[in-house]
């Protein structure tokens, strides 16, 4: 009896030894996978930063996408100014085209870089040193270029946002603070400016006549109505409701013969431009025809809005009616007004 005592003990014993032997190796297992939790109850973690790494470079070049950074949502909120040294504005320069480059940069075996748009324009030849361009992308520049933040081109017309490299372009494509064009439509104009700007251009250089009040009445007199070239005419800017807008009186071939048009443009934003509405009157020998509309903004050129036929159409024979006489005299008197819409 008393040895199958000792036996029995013996066994235990050794299961409990044994337990304890394996329960050791795995709670050292444990320990050293960071799986066990510590006594202050946070997971423990290996720090690998504290070690260096060898880490094998991409296997492939589509692997760095240089959009990850683009699409980061912080990456597009407005920060504070960040200062951007002209040598890497230089980096970013297109030698050919001299605009701002962007994805996919190209570069020669001597690492010269230049823009898409320019690589077929030299032949799939560097244009610094004349090396051929291959298919070779400047990866390493695209990233700087995500990392950087720069002011919008119109600062200098109010604008203070600061905005990712590769959101710039569509920023300022669609910025408040763009410059207008010059709206005069006798000839073509390249001054570009803001309202103030171009309502003292329009005073001085154009010497189109200023009006103010929100109502019109022009007259309109062409010797020989057969003829379309230099046919055009802005005579007046009204000056109205703080703001100012451009009466256009045209003629144009349509099919065989001239037509005649007139319609209003505002000096602003389309969706200021919404606000607004007008209304202009022609007629003769008891007859009349009226067209009301909202101006459109000087953003659209007056041949795109004259091409869509976005105002007052008189064709000539109508015209030539309202004439009176011989019909052999154009003689058109136009009447509108200008109001806010409520």
């Amino acid at each position: 009896m008393t040895c199958k005592f000792m036996d029995s003990i013996n066994k235990i014993l050794i299961s409990t030894s044994d337990s304890f032997f394996w329960n050791s190796l795995d709670t050292e297992w444990r320990y050293k996978t960071g799986l066990v939790r510590m006594a202050s109850g946070g997971p423990y973690f290996d720090d690998l930063r504290s070690k260096p790494e060898v880490i094998d470079p991409p296997q492939n070049e589509d692997m760095m996408d240089i959009r990850e950074t683009v699409d980061d949502p912080a990456q597009n909120e407005l920060k504070p100014n960040v200062a951007v040294s002209s040598s890497v504005r230089d980096l970013l320069e297109c030698p050919v085209c001299l605009n701002a480059m962007y994805p996919p940069i190209h570069q020669c075996s001597n690492g010269h870089t230049l823009c898409s748009g320019c690589k077929p324009r030299v032949h799939n030849r560097c244009p610094t040193c004349r090396h051929e361009l291959g298919n070779i992308r400047c990866l390493a520049l695209e990233k700087v270029a995500a990392s950087l933040e720069l002011p919008c081109k119109y600062q200098s017309y109010g604008c203070i946002g600061i905005y990712p490299y590769y959101s710039k372009v569509k920023h300022e494509s669609q910025c408040v603070y763009r410059p207008y064009s010059c709206p005069y439509a006798g000839s073509e104009c390249s001054v570009v400016g803001d309202i103030p700007y171009l309502v003292a251009h329009l005073k001085d250089d154009h010497k189109v006549d200023m009006h103010s009040g929100s109502t019109f009445n022009h007259r309109y007199v062409k010797s020989n109505p057969q003829e379309v070239e230099n046919a055009t005419w802005m005579l007046t800017v009204f000056s109205c409701f703080g703001q100012y807008f451009c009466l256009h009186f045209e003629a144009f071939q349509l099919g065989m013969a001239p037509v005649y048009i007139a319609f209003l443009r505002f000096m602003g934003d389309d969706n200021d431009a919404k606000n607004y509405s007008y209304r202009l009157e022609v007629g003769g020998n008891g007859r009349k025809m009226v067209w009301q509309g909202v101006p459109r903004s000087i953003r659209d050129s007056h041949r795109k809005v004259r091409d869509s036929f976005d105002g007052l159409i008189i064709q000539r024979n109508m015209a030539l009616f309202f004439s009176g006489g011989d019909r052999k005299e154009l003689k058109l008197r136009v009447t509108g007004r200008i109001w806010k819409e409520q």
